[in-house]
């Protein structure tokens, strides 16, 4: 539990500074001049820095650990949280804005440790918990920093021009003290850190090339970033636009917008844990066949939710009661989506996670750009199209088909099994290596997963004894232990 609470707390501090800039927007826009373009093109580079940054953090830890890869990203990217109170033109304030959006490239790291720290069975709401406190901090950053703003007013004496940028001295000294913590308390998996396990030969080093390979190659991996994009993605645009919106749409003081925006972000920590729990209790009913339908039904609820409050801009009240139904079926949707992806690879898991979590910020970075920068569109039909277009992207889930699982639409093929799905990763050569293990052991825990009640503990019985053969096997047995039943 020590490695989980790690793993939220380092994430909620890259929401805490990413999004505290657009909290207090309405105040830098008028202190730097910025423009609409300026405003637009500063969201798209908050989070258009994480795509690249997610991916290598997959990379990294799957080798080096999740340990490492938060401490990295969080002291590497603190300087630029404290750098941007110094911004005195546009192309500065943007500049600070794509760096501190690296520290998105956290959530990797915060889904990874999750993932290994927890049973399959409780993987989904375990991965949700995590991701929805972390990205509580969305909505606490649009909540907390007007009145840290006002509080350095009232204590300081300072001009509320000047008293903002020293706000951000807050997200900068949370970033430098979780680097330090979670280097020295934290550990990257129950059997200990990864530089440990591997000095004692008790962790084997895998390939970056095949790690990647098995990442790439596997469709499931592209189409869960494409649909990524129009949950975590909608949920990213959202936390950018909404202080702003709340501010300018209904002429609203800016704690009172930043009060009413924050509720969005504060779901998370009720919304995003329900995604993944709802992902594990049908799971437990009907497998993933029960995820993946879960999943979509929720995502096109949300995307109806966005195209709703695009309809409803000329009411407080309304827009209020339809954005809390959307943050509630947009974060739950993220958290299904992470009941999903953690089964697509087990040898790539981080890598995966990587290419996942940046398909949020793509999907954000092209909703900003097309609906709220250069489209002539208004705010409220930018929402109303953004719906649209979720809803027709979260379609593409019939495509997810796991072959020993069935898809949405699909059967499972009689007779294959998860140890055929998960050791195809591998090459004789490195099963005899001992490379395979963990995923082994994956595949036997993965048998939850089917859709067959009765089928899941027939097998979960024939799986505790062939675990225990199979493990120390050769490479022939291994494979004639994968190979599907006639």
């Amino acid at each position: 539990m020590v490695a989980f609470h790690f793993a939220w707390s380092s994430f909620f501090c890259a929401w805490i500074s990413t999004f505290s800039p657009a909290a207090l927007l309405p105040l830098i826009r008028e202190s730097l001049n910025l423009t609409t373009f300026d405003i637009g093109n500063a969201g798209i580079a908050a989070v258009c820095g994480a795509i690249a940054g997610r991916i290598a953090m997959g990379t990294a830890i799957d080798r080096y650990g999740p340990r490492c890869g938060i401490c990295c990203c969080l002291g590497l990217t603190s300087p630029a949280v404290f750098l941007i109170a110094l911004a005195q033109t546009p192309a500065q304030f943007l500049i600070a804005r794509l760096f501190i959006g690296f520290t998105l490239s956290n959530f990797v790291a915060c889904q990874f440790w999750c993932s290994s720290m927890f049973n399959v069975k409780v993987v989904g709401f375990a991965n949700a918990c995590g991701a929805g406190l972390g990205n509580s901090g969305g909505g606490w950053a649009l909540l907390l920093m007007p009145l840290v703003c006002n509080a350095i007013v009232s204590s300081m004496g300072l001009p509320v021009f000047v008293a903002w940028r020293w706000c951000f001295m807050v997200p900068g000294c949370l970033q430098v003290f979780m680097t330090i913590t979670t280097m020295l308390f934290a550990t990257d998996c129950p059997d200990g850190n990864y530089a440990d396990l591997k000095a004692s030969g008790a962790m084997k080093r895998q390939s970056n090339m095949a790690m990647w390979r098995a990442a790439v190659t596997n469709y499931r991996t592209w189409v869960m970033m494409a649909t990524y994009g129009y949950s975590f993605g909608v949920e990213l645009t959202m936390n950018n636009l909404l202080s702003q919106y709340m501010f300018d749409q209904f002429s609203l003081g800016l704690q009172t917008a930043g009060l009413l925006a924050s509720v969005f972000g504060l779901t998370n920590i009720l919304s995003r844990p329900s995604g993944g729990l709802l992902s594990d209790y049908v799971a437990s009913r009907w497998g993933m066949r029960g995820r993946l339908w879960a999943l979509w039904i929720t995502q096109t609820l949300a995307g109806l939710m966005c195209l709703l409050l695009g309809l409803v801009s000329s009411s407080l009240p309304a827009t209020m009661a339809v954005l809390v139904m959307l943050s509630v079926t947009c974060q739950q949707s993220a958290g299904l989506s992470f009941g999903v992806v953690p089964f697509v690879s087990k040898r790539s898991t981080g890598l995966v996670a990587g290419f996942v979590g940046a398909g949020g910020n793509v999907g954000a970075s092209l909703n900003q750009a097309i609906f709220f920068t250069y489209a002539p569109l208004s705010t409220p039909q930018g929402f109303f199209w953004m719906g649209v277009l979720a809803m027709a992207v979260t379609a593409l889930y019939a495509l997810v088909y796991f072959p020993m699982w069935g898809g949405m639409l699909t059967a499972p093929k009689e007779g294959l099994s998860e140890e055929a799905y998960y050791m195809a990763e591998f090459t004789p050569e490195e099963i005899a290596q001992g490379l395979h293990t963990a995923s082994l052991r994956f595949a036997f825990e993965s048998r939850s997963q089917r859709s067959s009640t009765a089928g899941r503990k027939d097998a979960s019985v024939r799986a505790g004894a062939a675990c225990n053969g199979a493990i120390g096997a050769g490479p022939a047995q291994i494979i004639a232990v994968a190979r599907p039943a006639v």
